[in-house]
């Protein structure tokens, strides 16, 4: 082998593989643990401390690690989340360099301030967004957000559809005796709008102890409600949390998550880095790496790189098989959704 194949064959990603013959791929980066909504199942009404601005991760050091996953590798998606990202100043340079490794670069969001900021973020180079939305109803939404914001939010839903942020999908966690009475209500307003709402079964990362079993609606019973109104048809299923079905009029598609009556743990190759750089094998992990002090830590070049590349790989290795929800043996992390990052 001559010396210009020997780098090449070097330089190229290796796939990073968990205990479980997962290959990894997909990160997910928290840039802010501030919201400006207070959801119930996510955070309480007042005295929330946020993180101090000295402890989140700096645009730079945020591309520097996501250039670590990208380069040696080879991670395709990095998706952008919170708290509420776009609380964050100056997003879109996030963006910009982020799109500029060559990977989908997609941000979930609630959409309060998605008018102003949805054309930047197109331009800026995101390929895709979601919508988190949980009520079609202005009082409901307001009992639920504890923001009047809901006129907002369907303006935000817009804005990204005329700015090309395609697919845009809404994001509807679903909660027996609290919004399930909105499952057609939803799959009428994806169809109307061309937009494809995900139906999320509701996971224990809440603020306080709202989360009970009681309180999960199953996709099952979901799917089952609404091809009784919109007949549908199951879509070849990726390597994406949600299975997809398409209405067989034609009227596009929807999705539901079953993360906790049919967990897709073992096909997951996710990981997430947190606003102030602790790295996380698992939405539901125990466990955290600390990346930001190895970014702080004076290295420079490769040798911050191979750091990086060193502590990355070791996370993975303690991937676990699965969270265990509804399990004896599950223990529910002391960080909350806002916390960890969506």
């Amino acid at each position: 082998m001559n010396g210009s194949a020997g780098a090449l064959a070097q330089a190229r990603p290796a796939d990073l593989v968990d205990p479980f013959g997962r290959v990894v791929g997909d990160l997910r980066i928290s840039v802010t643990d501030r919201c400006n909504f207070r959801c119930q199942y996510c955070m309480p009404a007042e005295g929330m401390t946020w993180l101090p601005r000295s402890e989140i991760l700096s645009f730079e050091e945020i591309e520097r690690f996501a250039k670590v996953c990208v380069e040696r590798f080879g991670f395709e998606s990095i998706r952008l989340t919170g708290g509420e990202p776009l609380v964050r100043a100056h997003l879109p340079q996030l963006v910009e360099r982020l799109a500029a490794l060559g990977v989908d670069v997609a941000l979930t969001t609630n959409g309060a301030t998605l008018r102003m900021h949805a054309r930047p973020l197109a331009d800026a180079g995101l390929s895709r967004i979601n919508i988190s939305l949980d009520s079609l109803r202005r009082d409901r939404f307001l009992e639920l957000t504890r923001r009047d914001e809901l006129d907002r939010v369907l303006d935000g839903i817009d804005a990204a559809i005329d700015a090309g942020l395609a697919p845009a999908k809404i994001n509807t966690v679903m909660m027996r005796g609290i919004n399930d009475d909105e499952v057609i209500d939803f799959a009428r307003f994806g169809r109307e709008r061309g937009i494809e709402v995900r139906f999320i079964e509701f996971m224990p990362l809440e603020a306080g102890d709202v989360w009970t079993s009681a309180v999960v609606v199953p996709a099952d019973e979901i799917l089952a409600a609404i091809s009784e109104v919109f007949p549908t048809e199951p879509v070849q299923r990726a390597n994406e949390p949600a299975e997809r079905y398409r209405y067989l009029d034609g009227g596009g598609q929807v999705g539901v998550i079953a993360s906790v009556t049919k967990p897709f743990c073992d096909n997951c190759d996710r990981v997430r880095l947190t606003a102030e750089g602790q790295f996380r094998t698992c939405l539901f992990a125990l466990d955290e790496f600390d990346m930001r002090e190895i970014l702080r830590s004076g290295a420079a070049g490769d040798d911050l790189d191979d750091r990086l590349a060193d502590a990355i790989r070791g996370a993975v290795g303690t991937k676990w098989a699965g969270h265990s929800i509804g399990q004896v043996n599950f223990i529910r992390p002391k960080r909350t959704m806002s916390q960890i990052g969506g």
